[in-house]
């Protein structure tokens, strides 16, 4: 089974980096609605659309979603 997008952005979390995706990890793992348990990118980018006021910009959803299918492969 795959891992969900979630528990593969955890694995970037590093609360000491000024990098992108490892804030967005970092803020995610505070966010208790994120969707947890999704490998499904059009549900996830909605969310965050929607309802992720701790990510800047999209683009970095988009570079973590693309380190996620990377390592995935």
């Amino acid at each position: 089974m795959r891992m969900s997008f979630y528990h593969f952005l955890m694995t970037q979390r590093n609360p000491n980096s000024a990098d992108e995706v490892q804030q967005f990890a970092n803020n995610a793992f505070f966010d208790s609605a994120f969707p947890k348990q999704s490998t499904d990118f059009e549900e996830i980018s909605k969310y965050l659309e929607e309802n992720a006021d701790y990510l800047p910009s999209m683009t970095i959803f988009d570079e973590s979603w693309q380190r996620y299918i990377d390592a995935m492969n």
